[in-house]
């Protein structure tokens, strides 16, 4: 960390403003890593849609507030959420289209407007108007009107300074109100008072809790399309959606200073709940996805978040009652995912056998879940149907699915039963004190086998089924980490839950915040900006500043 931020690569984190649908990476599709910096839009999909090109070979430096290249010579701040400024001091700067193919379905056309001088792209794949005013110095422009295949956008040289918007169809002509060091020090000021808010504690044994922070504060987007509400996507890389689980790490971890942002995001998928009581799997601008769902862990999470208002008890009460009517066979106590995806954990090896499964976790979310909707119920015979079924659930796990030794999985139409070498056997440790002691001591014996020098492999290390970059087959993920320490601490093994929060906030001072991490060597993987990860990292680190400090 530098006196104006913490710096960051921008291969692994994209440089963006709170609220705002777009942001600067070289990260232009899944996996993809382009040569030039480049603007992307998460509007309808994430599209490159410009690329910033400098005239000669150049470092990057990222913080918070400001993008620059030859150090200084070409600055990038954002001026509000859809609006960049970009300044030259005697380095040229080609903004080019992403894309060089216009066709009548796709790609980008570019022209002058008549009405302000400005230079204006449309893109099919957003919908959306790229306008770009020239504030200061000489541009020449490339390709306007052309069709077909060119080379479209302008080129700056000299001293100069351009604004870039993002807009729907028409707005007034662009005019600099404030000076571009102004513009800088506002952007300051919005990342410094957002991080204050969610992690005040922060110091030099956080030393990744301010980037954590930007994570979280940059991947925001204001409401648009089917985001109802100020939403913490994913990532601003690929991963640009709210799965109907993620959201709820999100909402802790902002829930100490933001508590409004905090239930924005506890309760965007239940916006979008279906007749039936289902979350849809995922939400993102322009796309609800409801093939899958995601597992009943919002119960759990209510236990993070400030006192709930009187209307998430009926959002929770149909949640809970699409697990109990559409997700049990008649006659059956336990209820059943019909995919490993329904769980989160889409390939984690608990699913090899069968899809369609009555597993261990899912029961132990749905207690923790009864239990909430006791606590909230608004009046005692509610309560006291709520508890006496959180009752029923637990017992029935502990007679169907634990055969003495540890958990086992069922499948729902064979009625076989099997053991697996994942992590995810071992969930039931999120209900604590509600297990007999002898059946937490095998659960805590057994997640101490998955803990490497970096944190809990999702899968046995000594698996044959482990693979290093193996999504829920071995690598380290921030919710099993977080539902994991928890369960132990309260189930009374807090050194262990110590251990597990200490190497995983030092496997991300270390690796950052990327959406898995290999176990073996702590490298992060897939997605390298996600949020659920710093989430996670925030979480754990202010619960060991409150319980170590003086």
């Amino acid at each position: 960390m530098t006196a104006s931020g913490p710096e960051f690569s921008l291969w692994e984190i994209p440089f963006s403003y709170h609220g705002s649908w777009f942001g600067f990476s070289p990260v232009v599709a899944e996996g993809t890593y382009a040569e030039e910096v480049h603007l992307v839009s998460h509007q309808t999909g994430m599209h490159a849609v410009m690329k910033l090109v400098p005239e000669t070979a150049a470092t990057i430096t990222a913080t918070p507030h400001r993008l620059t290249w030859h150090d200084g010579l070409i600055d990038l701040a954002y001026e509000s959420v859809d609006t960049v400024r970009v300044r030259g001091r005697g380095a040229g700067l080609r903004v080019l289209a992403a894309d060089p193919v216009l066709t009548p379905f796709s790609g980008p056309y570019f022209y002058q407007d008549p009405v302000d001088g400005s230079y204006v792209f449309t893109l099919y794949q957003t919908g959306r108007r790229y306008r770009i005013t020239l504030l200061g110095g000489r541009a020449e422009p490339l390709g306007a009107q052309v069709l077909g295949a060119a080379e479209r956008g302008i080129r700056l040289s000299g001293e100069w300074e351009i604004a870039i918007e993002e807009y729907e169809t028409a707005r007034a002509p662009y005019t600099a109100k404030d000076p571009f060091d102004q513009v800088v020090k506002a952007a300051r000021a919005e990342f410094e008072a957002f991080a204050q808010a969610v992690a005040p504690w922060r110091g030099e044994r956080t030393p990744a809790a301010e980037l954590a922070a930007y994570v979280l504060w940059s991947a925001t987007v204001r409401p648009a399309g089917f985001v109802t509400r100020p939403a913490v996507l994913m990532s601003k890389h690929w991963m640009d959606k709210v799965w109907s689980w993620d959201h709820c790490f999100n909402a802790i971890a902002v829930a100490g200073g933001l508590p409004g942002l905090a239930w924005d995001q506890y309760r965007l998928p239940f916006d979008h709940q279906d007749a039936s009581g289902a979350l849809p799997d995922s939400v993102t601008h322009s796309e609800i996805l409801y093939n899958f769902v995601k597992p009943p862990i919002h119960g759990w999470a209510l236990r993070h978040l400030p006192a709930a208002a009187p209307d998430v008890y009926p959002l929770l009460e149909r949640w809970t009652t699409f697990w109990l009517t559409a997700r049990r066979v008649p006659g059956h106590e336990l209820p059943h995912y019909q995919h490993g995806n329904d769980s989160g954990w889409d390939n984690a090896t608990t699913f090899d056998p069968e899809r369609v499964v009555q597993s261990a976790d899912l029961a132990a979310f749905l207690v923790l879940q009864l239990r909430e909707l006791a606590r909230l119920a608004p009046g005692p015979e509610a309560a006291a149907r709520w508890s006496a079924q959180a009752d029923r659930m637990r017992d029935a796990l502990l007679a169907e699915l634990w055969d003495g030794e540890r958990f086992v999985a069922r499948g729902v139409l064979s009625g076989r039963t099997w053991s697996s070498s994942s992590l995810l056997d071992l969930m039931p440790i999120v209900l604590g004190e509600e297990l007999p002691r002898p059946v937490i001591a095998a659960l805590a014996a057994a997640i101490e086998r998955h803990l490497t020098a970096y944190g809990l492999a999702t899968e046995l290390p000594d698996s044959p089924h482990y693979l290093d970059d193996g999504y829920w087959r071995g690598p380290i993920w921030a919710p099993s980490t977080v539902l994991i320490e928890d369960g132990l601490r309260r189930a009374g093994y807090p050194d262990l839950a110590d251990e597990i929060s200490a190497r995983f906030r030092a496997l991300c001072e270390r690796s950052g915040f990327a959406e898995n991490f290999d176990a073996r060597t702590g490298q992060g993987l897939r997605d390298r900006a996600y949020t659920w990860t710093a989430a996670a990292y925030l979480h754990l680190a202010a619960a060991h500043e409150r319980r170590t400090r003086p």
